[in-house]
């Protein structure tokens, strides 16, 4: 099998399982009782968080643990008031964009690159606009966006705000999944307010996320009970993905500048194997994001093909690919759909090898150059 869709799921690291399974079986205790082996639980679950939110420069207690990058994201969103209002670039992840729209927000351009149109960003905040959400890495592109670079747009928005006696909060989140294992990520460098983080991106179990909350920024509770993580997420904590998620984020920040250096050179190798393709994701991208567009072809088919021969790739979010919706991200940024129905993305990740690459280039050229033949005598 030559797997190229971790921007999709990640399998959990042999290291990371191991690390979990005590809290499985002999430490199993509800962190929130009394007696001491569950103090013990309840030290370690913190101990985790702290590894988590030491890794993006932050403290134990600015982090809120949640079910997934969706949850966070939504919760994120809780902090507008009734008059408030919000932007978020058209390319996010459909867990930002619906809630955005459930909260009445408006979309902020992307350039054909896939960035931020920062001028259409500056012409659509007004004296009502409290949150900005832009992610830090784009799922489907791998598109790296300048966030400090909107986090001084919107200092300087304050600034004037305050200037003429205007004291509505003005906040800037960011959804970090795609980013942790390939970025080096400082909250105070990127000058955000909120960040989502995901486990399930970086080797880690599915179904663990983290809120990452500045201080002073207001939440309201998505699920209330027994006010766990703050108040705002209740609920027994989930200590084996908590711990899982920390160990996780140990190895991503351990291996960080040699996982980078391997994609790149990866990326490299492909690109340079490959033919009859356009590459889509040309510049600011993660290293390890390979985004290609056969015009004319049904990627589709082509997923089926190279399923066939064990090659598993993408043709965006999985979300979305699963119920045959075409890519909002592809359409925003100029494409047609005759090209968005030919484009592919692959993601590479700590299941390949050089070999592997090498492999799925000659795979997928054999299975396009059929498809053509196949086309043209149809």
């Amino acid at each position: 099998m030559i797997y190229l869709d971790h921007a999709a799921a990640t399998p959990v690291s042999d290291k990371v399982l191991e690390a979990m399974k005590p809290y499985f079986g002999a430490e199993f205790f509800n962190p929130s009782a009394a007696y001491l082996p569950a103090k013990k639980v309840s030290a370690d679950y913190e101990a985790a968080k702290g590894v988590i939110a030491h890794a993006i420069g932050a403290k134990t207690s600015d982090l809120i643990i949640t079910a997934g990058a969706t949850e966070a994201n939504n919760l994120a969103f809780t902090c507008l008031s009734l008059d408030g209002s919000m932007l978020y670039l058209e390319t996010e992840h459909d867990s930002v964009r619906r809630a955005a729209e459930a909260y009445g927000g408006e979309a902020i351009k992307a350039l054909p690159t896939g960035l931020i149109d920062l001028d259409d960003l500056k012409s659509k905040i007004t004296d009502e606009t409290e949150l900005i959400s832009v992610s830090l890495a784009n799922n489907e592109l791998g598109t790296i966006q300048p966030l400090a670079e909107i986090a001084g747009i919107i200092r300087d928005v304050k600034f004037d705000r305050l200037k003429r006696g205007i004291k509505r909060p003005l906040l800037l989140h960011s959804d970090a999944s795609q980013a942790l294992n390939l970025l080096d990520i400082s909250v105070a460098r990127l000058g955000v307010d909120l960040l989502t983080l995901n486990a399930a991106k970086v080797y880690g179990p599915k179904g663990v996320g983290a809120l990452y909350v500045a201080h002073g920024v207001k939440l309201k509770p998505l699920t209330v009970g027994g006010g766990q993580e703050n108040g705002l997420r209740s609920g027994t904590e989930n200590v084996p993905g908590v711990i899982g998620f920390a160990k996780a984020v140990e190895l991503a920040k351990e291996h960080l500048n040699g996982n980078r250096k391997k994609y790149a050179n990866w990326r490299k190798l492909l690109l340079s194997e490959l033919k009859d393709y356009e590459l889509v994701n040309k510049k600011h991208s993660l290293d390890n994001f390979v985004v290609l567009m056969f015009e004319g072809l049904d990627a589709e088919r082509l997923i089926y093909l190279l399923e066939e021969k064990e090659v598993y790739v993408a043709t965006g979010a999985a979300c979305a690919a699963s119920k045959g919706k075409k890519s909002h991200v592809l359409k925003a940024i100029g494409l047609t759909d005759a090209q968005i129905a030919g484009s592919l993305r692959l993601t590479m990740g700590e299941t390949n090898t050089e070999e592997q690459i090498k492999e799925a280039a000659r795979i997928i050229n054999e299975i396009v150059k059929a498809e053509k033949e196949r086309l043209k005598n149809a």
